[in-house]
């Protein structure tokens, strides 16, 4: 099998993820993908981030259409810390060691790959799929010169949909009672207004 992993905080889900992940899913012939929504993550302290329950829940509804997206709570779950070697452990385990493991990042992530807890050892051991928005430009010279022969095996590259979304907007419309529409599935909408989120 092949495994795409779209991981984030999902702070909403929006119609940008999707897109970029079906995008992925066709040009990489992935058998499914699976959406981790992160923990409450320590790097956006001080955010209002809504809570695990809603974000997981907005996740299922907004893939809950595609026959090829699923979810898990695997990092909620999680106690600690939370790395993606432990994810991809753990998704090995549950798939077998015979999966491949396709984490799609944004290309802005995928600059910084080197930094990673066990980078070496993550990217041996999986695929990464950067994803760039038409016209942009990102050096990867000092990612690839970094992991060597290995990235041109399991670092991959893939232009998806123009879509300029962003969670930060979306949660500064609700707040200012704007329309959200076409930029979240409708049942992310209705969740997010009956939920109170955001304002």
């Amino acid at each position: 099998m092949k495994i795409g992993i779209m991981g984030g905080t999902f702070d909403p889900i929006h119609l940008g993820h999707l897109a970029t992940a079906e995008a992925v899913r066709e040009s990489f012939s992935l058998d499914e993908i699976i959406f981790i929504p992160a923990a409450r993550p320590p790097h956006k302290r001080g955010r209002n981030v809504a809570d695990e329950f809603s974000r997981l829940t907005m996740t299922t509804l907004a893939t809950q259409s595609n026959e090829f997206f699923k979810v898990s709570d695997m990092e909620m779950k999680r106690k600690g810390l939370s790395y993606t070697l432990d994810t991809m452990n753990e998704l090995h385990e549950i798939f077998g060691q015979s999966t491949e493991i396709f984490f799609i990042i944004g290309a802005d992530s995928l600059v910084d790959l080197q930094k990673w807890h066990a980078a070496r050892e993550l990217v041996d051991k999986c695929h990464f799929i950067a994803t760039t928005r038409p016209g942009i430009d990102v050096d990867f010279s000092a990612v690839e010169n970094f992991f060597g022969n290995v990235a041109r095996k399991h670092i991959h590259r893939i232009t998806t949909p123009a879509l300029e979304i962003s969670s930060t907007d979306i949660r500064e419309k609700v707040r200012l009672g704007r329309s959200i529409k076409y930029l979240v599935p409708e049942v992310v909408e209705a969740y997010i207004s009956k939920a109170g989120l955001y304002r």
